[in-house]
């Protein structure tokens, strides 16, 4: 009998793992993916959002605002890249400035720190790429670029070494009610590879929360999947705006930005259509094409030719447009982190907060419940030579030569740096989760040249034979036919 069981890995998921691992409790965690960040959480904008946006009072606007405060902190202590980087909402027209101020006096309800408006001459000198067209720009200096997979990553390995169980691989399929005559009431969960009892349930799965919700609740969730398409660009242009570059948001999103990455590259995107399929994930040229030129609205100098990858992301869109979070009303011991859209990835930390204390208030009900006096607060991240001092890089490469041996020329990843991604808690087991974890295949050739070396570290390392090792797990294998 399990205390709590999480059902998804992404970053709501693992944030509130992380949270409940505080706890001396018995919490496992189930994802579908081979890997946790397998889903809507591998494919943003990587946008830490101030928070002026959403509107005062909604769940949207109090996790981003606690997030938003949290995540720099919370970077230190496991590990992550985050940088406060400032975010600015143009204005191309004067008729357009009072929907500008209604986003400054709306953030300042909220609690953003620091809005202000700045006019044309400012702004152009702070950013000289922008469009000569721009009149006025909203400017949040608490706005911020994180890494989505390192966040995601560090906050299950965080929670695994405080002893949560991850169950990937292993989906749940479904959860109904159920009374055990030792414990009193709680759920049993179905899933791909057993059944499981626990007294109480954490959903998060993203686009398929409405699906569990439903199973066990009179009141209907809807959940659309919204898709978004992105272009990454070179590094080589990575400095061409320091700011994350918002247009006026609409009622289907943000709008098309133009941001730095935290790793050096610059990303465009996303587009915003609705559609059916919870699984699609395929860019298309049209989608492509409308993202560069909207960014073009906002940067004039924005290059062509220098894209190294495209790809796409679905934002779990619940028909009340907000978070909904806490305990169902028909459906005790059963709490819902559903609807997570953005500022999904910024109010993470404060989501896990949140609803840790909320489950744990709901235990104490019935049983006690301390905080581990051993809980592990911090985690270090996997040595990165390519951003390392060069005498402290000299030194752990004379302890272990692996270190010195570069395998993805672009990144400049190492051999040893892609065996600690292996040999980790909830270590990579596929080419996505080493780059994910390293960056062995995020650069300019995307994984051209180092595939097959990656390859043959996971396949030794795993004790897999490398006909089996695969891109993103399931089928997707890399090698096929071979000796009949």
């Amino acid at each position: 009998m399990y205390d709590v069981l999480i059902i998804g890995g992404g970053v709501t998921g693992s944030a509130i793992a992380r949270e409940l691992s505080r706890y001396d409790l018995k919490t496992a965690l189930f994802e579908k993916g081979e890997d946790v960040c397998s889903g809507t959480s591998k494919a943003n904008s990587g946008i830490a959002h101030a928070g002026f946006d959403a509107a005062p009072g909604s769940w949207k606007a109090k996790m981003n605002i606690r997030g938003s405060r949290m995540l720099e902190e919370l970077s230190r202590k496991l590990d992550f890249p985050y940088k406060r980087n400032g975010s600015l909402v143009l204005c191309f027209d004067g008729k357009d400035r009072p929907h500008l101020e209604k986003l400054l006096e709306q953030g300042r309800k909220n609690g953003v720190e620091g809005l202000e408006i700045l006019e044309k001459k400012e702004l152009l000198a702070l950013e000289p790429s922008l469009s000569d067209t721009v009149v006025c720009a909203l400017h949040a200096p608490t706005g911020g670029i994180v890494c989505p997979f390192k966040l995601n990553i560090a906050l299950a390995e965080n929670a695994a070494v405080n002893g949560v169980e991850f169950h990937l691989k292993e989906g749940v399929l479904t959860v109904e009610k159920a009374d055990f005559p030792e414990h009193a009431e709680g759920y049993r969960v179905v899933t791909e590879k057993g059944s499981y009892e626990t007294r109480t349930v954490v959903n998060a799965a993203g686009l398929y929360g409405d699906a569990f919700h439903n199973q066990v609740s009179g009141e209907k969730l809807h959940i659309t999947p919204r898709k978004g398409e992105y272009c990454l660009m070179d590094k080589k242009v990575g400095r061409l705006v320091s700011h994350t570059i918002f247009q006026m948001p609409t009622a289907m999103g943000k709008g098309v930005l133009v941001t730095p990455t935290v790793h050096g590259n610059l990303m465009v995107g996303p587009t915003a259509m609705d559609i059916s399929d919870k699984e699609g994930v395929d860019t298309t040229a049209d989608g492509l094409n409308e993202v560069l030129k909207k960014a073009a609205l906002s940067v004039k100098s924005l290059p062509k030719g220098v894209t190294i990858t495209s790809f796409a992301g679905l934002r779990a869109h619940e028909d009340g447009d907000d978070f909904i979070l806490g305990e169902v009303k028909d459906a005790p011991g059963f709490f819902d982190a559903v609807g997570i859209e953005s500022p999904g990835l910024t109010s993470a930390p404060a989501i896990g907060e949140w609803m840790a204390e909320r489950v744990v208030e709901k235990l104490r009900m019935t049983q006690k419940v301390e905080e581990k006096r051993d809980f592990q607060e911090t985690r270090k991240d996997i040595p990165c030579i390519a951003s390392m001092d060069p005498a402290e890089a000299a030194e752990l490469i004379a302890e272990n030569p692996a270190y010195g041996t570069v395998i993805c020329r672009c990144e400049k990843v190492t051999e040893g740096e892609i065996i600690d991604a292996i040999r980790r808690p909830l270590g990579a087991r596929s080419l996505d989760g080493i780059k994910r974890r390293t960056r062995a295949g995020m650069g300019r050739c995307q994984a051209g040249f180092c595939s097959t070396k990656v390859m043959e570290i996971l396949a030794r390392e795993l004790g897999i034979p490398l006909e089996e090792v695969t891109k993103a797990g399931g089928d997707s294998r890399m090698l096929t036919g071979g000796e009949r």
